[in-house]
């Protein structure tokens, strides 16, 4: 854990940091004085910092882990000509000044003996006690000499799966990440860009979702200056000059001071600068920079009350940019982070950005996890909690984490979770989708109806065949927004399989991970048809295939095609009304006299449906539509005048549903059943051909009253295998 030397550019420094010499540090490891009443001078730093956050910590237990390590490293020096055992000090100081618990620094002192010295796991779990231990454990690297070149990915996935056990396994190694990052320079070129790489690609989409924005920044700003050298010039000298320049951001501080203390509103503002890789995502969108752009107002108070107070007076006292107005408060990030998040414009025209924080959200916002503590620790103090099955189980651990440890299970081979890890971290967004039981799914932005089924069903998400989203019938491609409420229609036929097609649109690895396990391990045959993963979702409305005519149930399936599911082991259906019989049928009367009035086949208008008329055949005639129907709005655009049309005494009707369900022997005998015990004389019937398990039945009935159809199309839900019935809509034209 050892990457060397001199920084490839002079990091972004916080106010107050004090400036360490390791040189210093590594001479007085070495010789300085170890009496048994004080602590080395080596590490009087990181007791500093530590008793900063924790006044009454004991620092017994830092002493004797730095004695282990200063021995255990002895002799071994860094490329930079330094002492080794300013690694650790450094990386400890690191926690140390983000506020980390004691157990945290100690297995950071000692995170390299077991992997570069004779120290062994059983010496650090007798000396120091199983949670040190399991922290070590967790940051030691794999041998290349037993893994070879699958060491790395390795190494990451034994890493992981500590950190789900305990999160503050991942804390040192990205402290240790950085310290290695910022002593970078004496590698060779290619050996920086490729520690440069990983370290975008998995630690700093580590670092975002644990939440540790101190070192997320600083580890930006170095894989920035490593990787792309000139836009890191560039973005400096931009830097220097607005250092150099009139402070905008300075005079709004002040004003916005001034405004709180008049309001009686206790807070702390400062002026908070963006580091390099922000000013450069800032200029990359903006354009030329404004002297605002190079910084942020940030506001600290006590209690988040006050947070919304401050928004109220900022808004009253300084014209609002609304658009920029975020409440990360009531809604935090997946990360932890919590803030209100504002623009102003100023006076003089400037518009500043402001973050509205409590201190207790600027802590966790710049530590993240590390500000947490022990995980394991109770109200009484620490406590390490064993489940039954022995394993440690971090009550801390975010879903995203969850989820990468079950997917990673499914990697069959080194390169599929390397490539596969980098692809999940990418994703840095997160939405939240409830399912029907009022249970909840964490997915990454973007996903679909697809991961949604693999995260509620696992491999019983093979046989989906559709979703319903809001109470939607949806495509498994369907787009999952925040909030959505998702439920998977999986179909009883388990030998169904996904498509390759589904691989398109599929964003969690668990998902594609899965399909393509199952994809492998059933072949399609090179002549078998493509199968469709994305169909377009049964709508009430969809137009019979041209290919399927119109038949009753009782007919035999046209010639060449195979019959559907639901036309095998089928009972002898009610025969179809006659076409030559003339049936009285709802009344339906027009404002306009002598007109013949008829109502539309495409929408089968009933009572009490609200409807209206249009005139055809040069007014002879007036075709009735419901007012949802797409025709009343295709014929009101094209400049029809609508005719008024009410319900007459009649109430026989006709009427037209879609039923669609899951493909199942003798389904079409249960479902003309259902139809002929509502007194419902079937017009005419379509089967589709099944799609995915999926079947739609189109019926044009005939009722004695239109009271009946709501007892009618619950009676046609109720048969085993129908999901959804409908009216129909658009089926035939406009009229």
């Amino acid at each position: 854990m050892s990457a060397e030397a001199t920084s490839p550019g002079t990091p972004i420094r916080r106010r107050g940091r004090p400036r360490i010499d390791l040189r210093r540090i590594g001479r007085a490891a070495l010789f300085g004085p170890v009496s048994r009443d004080r602590l080395p001078d080596a590490i009087a730093h990181v007791a500093e910092a530590h008793r900063a956050h924790h006044p009454d910590a004991d620092l017994a237990v830092l002493h004797r882990a730095y004695l282990l390590a200063e021995t255990s490293h002895r002799g071994q020096m860094r490329k930079s000509g330094e002492p080794y055992i300013t690694h650790p000090l450094a990386v400890t100081l690191i926690l140390a000044e983000l506020g980390a618990e004691t157990t945290t620094l100690t297995a950071s002192l000692l995170h390299d003996t077991v992997e570069d010295t004779e120290v062994t796991l059983e010496q650090v779990r007798e000396e120091f006690g199983e949670e040190v231990c399991y922290l070590v454990d967790g940051v030691t690297k794999l041998e290349k000499v037993d893994y070879g070149a699958a060491a790395e990915p390795e190494t990451f996935r034994k890493m992981l799966v500590a950190t789900g056990d305990d999160v503050r396994v991942m804390s040192i190694k990205l402290a240790d990440r950085l310290h290695n990052m910022r002593t970078l320079g004496v590698m060779r070129p290619e050996k920086q860009a490729r520690i440069a790489k990983v370290t975008r690609d998995v630690l700093i989409p580590l670092a975002e979702r644990l939440g540790v924005q101190a070192l997320k920044t600083e580890l930006e700003d170095l894989v920035f200056a490593i990787l792309h050298p000139e836009e890191y010039a560039r973005t400096s000298e931009l830097i220097s000059a607005a250092a150099e320049a009139s402070d905008p951001l300075g005079a709004m501080a002040v004003q916005v001071a001034s405004v709180l203390r008049e309001a009686g509103i206790p807070a702390e503002v400062q002026v908070r600068p963006r580091h390099f890789v922000s000013v450069h995502r800032v200029r990359i969108k903006r354009g030329e920079l404004r002297g605002s752009d190079f910084g942020r107002v940030l506001v600290l108070v006590g209690e988040d009350a006050d947070c919304y107070a401050v928004l109220g007076e900022l808004h009253t006292c300084f014209t609002p940019v609304i658009s920029e107005f975020k409440d990360f408060i009531a809604a935090p990030k997946f990360n932890l982070y919590q803030s209100l998040h504002t623009a102003v414009v100023g006076p003089d025209g400037e518009v500043a950005e402001i973050l509205i924080r409590t201190h207790r959200m600027h802590k966790v916002a710049e530590a993240g996890v590390v500000a947490l503590g022990n995980p394991y620790a109770s109200d009484s103090g620490p406590q390490t909690l064993e489940p039954a099955d022995g394993e440690r189980a971090d009550p801390t651990r975010p879903g995203w984490l969850s989820r990468l440890l079950q997917w990673q299970r499914s990697a069959p081979d080194p390169d599929t979770f390397w490539t596969t890890l980098r692809d999940d971290l990418a994703q840095d967004r997160e939405i939240t989708v409830f399912r029907t039981d009022g249970g909840t799914l964490g997915l990454p932005a973007g996903a679909s109806c697809v991961d949604a089924a693999y995260a509620q069903h696992g491999a019983a998400a093979h046989a989906c065949i559709g979703a319903r989203v809001n109470g939607r019938l949806a495509t498994l491609s369907t787009v999952l927004k925040d909030g959505d409420t998702v439920q998977p229609l999986i179909a009883e036929d388990a030998a169904s399989g996904p498509s390759p097609r589904w691989l398109d649109h599929a964003r969690t690895p668990a998902a594609r991970i899965a399909i393509r396990g199952w994809l492998e391990a059933h072949p399609q045959p090179a002549d078998a048809p493509p199968m469709s993963a994305d169909a377009e979702p049964p709508s009430a409305g969809a137009q019979p295939s041209s290919a399927q005519p119109s038949r009753a149930p009782d007919a035999q399936p046209a010639a060449g095609r195979a019959a559907a599911p639901a036309d095998r082991d089928r009972q002898p259906a009610p025969p179809a009304a006659p076409r030559t019989a003339r049936a009285r049928t709802a009344t339906a009367v027009a404002d306009r006299p002598d007109a013949v009035v008829r109502l539309a086949g495409c929408c089968t208008p009933v009572p009490p449906d609200e409807v209206t008329g249009f005139a055809v055949r040069g007014g002879a005639a007036v075709t009735v539509h419901r007012l949802e129907c797409p025709a009343v709005a295709r014929m009101e655009a094209a400049g029809r005048t609508p005719v008024a049309v009410s319900w007459g005494a009649e109430q026989a009707c006709r009427v037209t549903l879609v039923a669609e369900s899951f493909g199942r022997p003798r389904l079409l005998a249960d479902l003309t059943e259902a139809i002929a015990g509502a007194d419902a004389a079937v017009i005419s019937a379509t089967v589709e051909p099944p799609s995915e398990q999926r079947v739609r039945h189109t019926y044009t009935l005939r009722l004695p009253d239109a009271a009946g159809l709501p007892a009618l199309m619950r009676a046609m839900r109720d048969v085993p295998g129908v999901y959804d019935v409908s009216r129909a809509k658009g089926l035939s034209g406009t009229h």
